[in-house]
């Protein structure tokens, strides 16, 4: 019986590390090969940026000059929010750049950027 009810435990832990998503909008993520995957539940607040520059707070739509009052509002609710720059792998340094010079204004201790497992070469 305690058996039963151990496995039904960490079936319920791992099935629920599973149904937590990113709330970002979909881009092409760079690849790097130290990228792992990482979860942080409702600790993350996405800012993405896709190919044709358009900004978006979890997957809202936002002005640039809209995101460090948007950020400054969630971090003061939630001061250990990580926030997670999603951005395009062909969009432009600066704009990526300026997400984050924004998002640190804002008052926000923790910055990631996301980032997609580079693919391990045949043989390896």
């Amino acid at each position: 019986m305690i058996d039963t009810m151990a496995f039904l435990l960490v079936f319920f832990m791992i099935a629920s590390l599973a149904m937590t998503r990113q709330q970002g909008m979909p881009v092409d993520l760079p690849r790097a090969d130290s990228s792992a995957p990482q979860t942080w539940g409702d600790r993350a607040l996405v800012v993405t940026i896709d190919r044709q520059g358009r900004l978006f707070l979890n997957q809202t739509q936002v002005q640039f000059d809209e995101l460090k009052a948007a950020v400054q509002k969630r971090v003061a609710a939630k001061p250990n929010t990580i926030v997670v720059i999603n951005a395009d792998e062909n969009l432009r340094h600066g704009a990526v750049m300026r997400a984050m010079d924004l998002v640190k204004q804002a008052g926000a201790r923790q910055l990631a950027i996301a980032t997609k497992q580079a693919q391990q070469p045949p043989g390896s």
